[in-house]
């Protein structure tokens, strides 16, 4: 009878905290957002133009938050219902648009952005800001390391 092995070591124990954190940020950022009747990607969205005159078409939203262009249309037209996303034309391409933020999303963006970064410091606590920075080099790398996993051919 052949053995289940074992867990493979501290490494496997990083990448299963790690899993468990992102799901725990996830639960957390979904009740913080909820004051302001949004969904994480909702914000995620909101986030992404912000800054951005010329917004963003749906396509390159959906490669920034790592989700299907379909998805992206759901997440859209729910803004877009509430006023705080635009789509506008795209100059050049009469079937493409770009989704802007709308007025009563750039107040909406002014009202909470004060909150969510106050939030996202509290979340690290004392950790300090050098770890944190080594932090994000270490999760690229990790990062680099599974999209070069998944593109090869597993046996």
């Amino acid at each position: 009878m052949n053995t289940i092995p074992r867990s493979p070591g501290p490494r496997y124990q990083a990448l299963l905290q790690l899993f468990r954190t992102a799901d725990t940020l996830w639960n957390a950022s979904r009740v913080f957002f909820a004051r302001w009747d949004l969904s994480p990607s909702q914000f995620n969205i909101l986030n992404l133009i912000a800054d951005l005159p010329e917004g963003l078409s749906q396509t390159d939203l959906g490669r920034q938050l790592l989700m299907h262009r379909s998805n992206v249309t759901g997440l859209v037209d729910r803004l877009e219902a509430r006023r705080l996303v635009q789509r506008r034309d795209q100059k050049g391409d009469r079937r493409a648009y770009r989704v802007v933020l709308a007025p009563q999303g750039h107040k909406l963006m002014q009202e909470m952005l004060p909150h969510y970064y106050r939030a996202a410091e509290d979340v690290w606590g004392q950790f300090p800001a050098r770890r944190a920075n080594q932090l994000v080099a270490d999760l690229e790398e990790v990062s680099a390391n599974a999209e070069h996993m998944a593109a090869q051919p597993w046996p």
